[in-house]
This record gives C-alpha cells, structure tokens and sequence, in this order.
C-alpha cells in the first residue's frame, strides 16, 4: 500500500478515536486514554496504524539513513532522518499532528510497556519488523519514547543486520588475542565512546568472532538487544532488559547460574553495574561491556569515580587485576561524504596495572602512545593515520581529538 494511502486511511482511524478524548484531561492522564482507546482496536486496525510507521521504517533501508524520529512539537509535525550523520525532516513523508502521532507511538507498545513509560516517562526497547522464518533475519530496531511538552517523540537507530568483518577493525594481532576466549579465559574489556560512535557494533563484531571460531557459551544482557546473534559454534543467550530480566545487575548475577564463558553487559550505566561487572570478571569470566567515555584514562576514572572513596582503593586494585583491554571509539565524517572509525586501544599491561593500582592514571597517556609494539595507540594518533590517509580532512581530525594540542604537534611534525 501506498504511504500516501496508508497516511490517509490513519487519519480516518483517528479522527474518530481523538474526538472521544476527554478535552479537560491532559498530561499523563490523557495517554492513559489514548492507550486504552488504542488497547480496544481489533488487530486488524492495529495492524494497519502499525503499517504507516513500518512503511517510514523501511524507507531507511533505502535512504542510508541511521536514525529516524517523529512526534512531539521538536518534530514539527515532520519525519526527521539521520543520513551520513546529519539529521533534515523528509520533504516526501506524510505529516502527522500531535494527536495523531500519539496514537500512532501508543499503537506500537504493549500495555506493560506503556507502564513503565508513563511512570517513568522514557521507554526504551527493541522493535522488530518480520522478513523471513529466522529471528535473526528481521529489520530491527533500537528505539527511545519520551516526552516532549507532554506529547509522544521517538527516535529510532536501525540495527544493522550485517556483521562487520573482524578484520575491519584492523586491531593489532596482540589486541585481537585479548579479545579472544580462545586466548584469554577470563578479563574484562571495554568498548566506550559517545552515543552514535559504533560501540554497540564493535561489540557484536567481537562477539561473532568468538561465536565462529570458540566452543562456548556467550550470555548477552542489553537494554535493548540489537542485533541477534545465530549460534555457531557457541550458544549465544540475548537477554533483553525489561523483557528477559529485571536490570543488568540481576541478568549478570544470574548469568553466573547459567554457565557462560562469556557475559555481555550492553552497557555500565550505574555503581551497581559497574561492581557486578568486575565481581563476575574477577570470579573467573571473560566480560564485555559498554561505556559512554570518550578515551580509554576518561573510563578508567569514571569506574573509579562511580565508587565511594572509601572504596575506591579496594576497586582499584580490582579494576586493575581484571582489566584486559579499552577500546574507545568515535566515527568520523570522512571526505566521501560517509564516516569513518578512529579509535584508541589499551592493552592492560603489567606498567598499566600499576599505574591503575597506584593511582596514577595520568601516566597511561604516555604509555599508549609508546605501546605500538602491543598494539595501542592514542586517539590522536589514530587521527593522523586517518587523515595521513586522506581518509578525513585536518578540520575533522582537529574537532574529533580529545588533546587537541597533541594532535596538532603530530601533525606539523610530518608537514614541517
């Protein structure tokens, strides 16, 4: 179907729906009519509000877009996309108010989810849109509902379905054995950056690596989960949060009951979860979680300052006997018009164990631009490789360095 005509038949079952609104309520009282009104639809009418979304999903399969967003005045009625980095609503998309695009968002939850979204007033969740037998063969979705001036918004990152080659990370061999359960039993790595940076896809590239190549048992705790992984030579748990099991707290403590070799931690987002993280790592497990740090010295100190201080010198000196490898990331906007990844990598050394157990932090900058020989590398230099490439203009590489006076050295060093 057309979306002109999927546009025009959605309007015709909300006209009606919107007129039974009490036009005194507002606020969250208003959404729990809307969702009840929504609740009370036949499938069949679901199935066709839930069509005009998919049809606006789908398109960024063929635009190259990365996120899409719509509803809540900041949208202006408009559907936003995200292509090649930069964000512009779609002059071809059909355009919806307020009350019909709270309908429309109401319409894409469950009941239970709408809970949590009204008393907390975010939700975040996956959504899959079916194209073959496999779970793993959907388009899927991560997506965030949130209120803005008491109407619905969403944006919504598409979860690419194809696994970047373990090559293309173009990791040193030294890193690519820290990462391996083959060769590492047990440690903590870390992949960090901003929010839109690639981790989450640095992170299933890794986790397919073992699933191919070792026998064994990987547990995968997400808020959402992304990407599905079809077990290989492993068995490979996805363990939704909210869906599957309480919190990342709870999914890793349970995980320790269910044999894994390998536990996955989408993302350390509180104390509770960083603590967990290291105790099950120093009981024996190989541990792979997220962090939203822009250098491998900023995680370390967040982890650090997460913690009381009088704790801190206990969890130190645990940070620094788990700790295998950092993998800090940004992506760059090349000059082909698309992006490119730039990334700082530590390896754990016995001079970085001491330098995390004795306080010393600073000291490790120095020791990742010196550590060539074990595959580490500074932002920085990472930067100049790119642009010695020809890969990213001087501009990008000065804007996206975290010591900008550094990179800048580095750079006269070779033009001068």
């Amino acid at each position: 179907m057309e979306v002109g005509v999927q546009k025009d038949r959605a309007k015709e079952i909300i006209a009606p729906l919107a007129e039974q609104l009490n036009a005194s309520s507002k606020g969250i009282e208003r959404h729990q009519e809307i969702g009840s009104l929504v609740d009370n639809l036949s499938q069949e009418v679901r199935g066709e509000l839930q069509d005009v979304i998919e049809s606006l999903l789908n398109k960024m399969y063929d635009n190259e877009a990365s996120d899409i967003d719509l509803g809540g005045p900041g949208c202006d009625n408009k559907v936003w996309y995200r292509i090649h980095g930069d964000k512009s609503p779609d002059k071809s998309a059909p355009e919806f108010t307020l009350t019909e695009t709270d309908f429309l968002l109401h319409n894409l939850i469950m009941p239970s989810q709408r809970k949590h979204l009204l008393e907390n007033r975010n939700l975040d969740f996956s959504y899959s849109i079916d194209t073959g037998a496999k779970v793993s063969d959907a388009k899927r979705f991560r997506a965030d509902m949130y209120f803005d001036l008491e109407h619905l918004a969403l944006n919504m990152r598409k979860i690419d379905n194809t696994i970047r080659p373990f090559k293309g990370l173009n990791l040193h061999p030294e890193v690519a054995k820290a990462l391996s359960l083959k060769y590492f039993k047990y440690g903590l790595t870390l992949v960090t950056g901003i929010t839109g940076s690639g981790k989450s896809s640095t992170l299933d590239t890794v986790i397919d690596a073992n699933n191919r190549t070792v026998d064994s048992h990987i547990v995968i705790i997400a808020s959402p989960v992304e990407l599905i992984h079809t077990p290989n030579k492993s068995v490979v748990r996805h363990r939704e949060v909210g869906r599957d099991v309480k919190s990342f707290k709870e999914g890793a403590i349970q995980a320790l009951r269910q044999d894994p070799d390998i536990i996955v931690i989408g993302e350390l987002r509180d104390p509770e979860t960083i603590m967990t993280a290291l105790e099950i790592t120093d009981s024996g497990h190989k541990t792979f979680g997220t962090l939203h740090t822009s250098s491998a010295m900023e995680s370390i100190e967040r982890i650090l300052g997460e913690v009381p201080v009088n704790e801190q010198n206990r969890v130190r000196t645990r940070l620094a006997d788990v700790l295998t490898c950092v993998i800090s990331q940004k992506l760059i906007p090349s000059l082909d018009g698309k992006r490119v990844l730039a990334k700082e990598v530590l390896v754990v050394t016995s001079s970085v164990k001491a330098a995390i157990r004795n306080n010393n932090v600073g000291e490790i900058y120095q020791m990742l631009m010196e550590g060539s020989a074990k595959g580490m590398n500074t932002m920085e230099q990472d930067l100049k490789r790119l642009y010695d490439e020809g890969k990213i203009s001087k501009e990008e590489a000065i804007n996206n360095a975290n010591n900008k006076k550094r990179l800048k050295q580095l750079i006269s060093e070779t033009e001068y």
